[in-house]
């Protein structure tokens, strides 16, 4: 048996189906293939970006000040990264975190 048959294929993540901001782009609102509909502020995606900017790639701490995100930051822009994440432009300029679908749906879990 070779290395590529004992490979076993991951479990494929759920995805949204529908994302759509709020009309003054404070918030982010997101449909799932399980009919779970989920949101956030636009304040907590921009504190949890994942990009090498916000977070130390070697020791995973993160190295953005999240009370420096202003309540009022908004998203400007929504974009689909291949079939697996999306991508944000933030009222503040910032636009390099790729957020996948794993980390969306935990991000607009209620939180509890």
């Amino acid at each position: 048996m070779s290395f590529w048959d004992r490979i076993k294929p991951t479990e494929r993540p759920l995805s949204a189906t529908e994302a759509e901001t709020s009309a003054d782009g404070l918030h982010l609102r997101l449909l799932w293939e399980d009919g779970l509909k989920t949101d956030t502020s636009a304040q907590h995606l921009r504190q949890q970006c994942p990009c090498a900017g916000c977070v130390d790639e070697w020791t995973n701490k993160r190295t953005l000040d999240a009370s420096q995100v202003p309540a009022s930051l908004r998203i400007t822009q929504v974009q689909p990264v291949g079939n697996y994440a999306l991508s944000f432009v933030f009222s503040d300029g910032h636009s390099t975190g790729i957020y996948p679908w794993k980390l969306l749906r935990e991000l607009t879990q209620p939180r509890g």
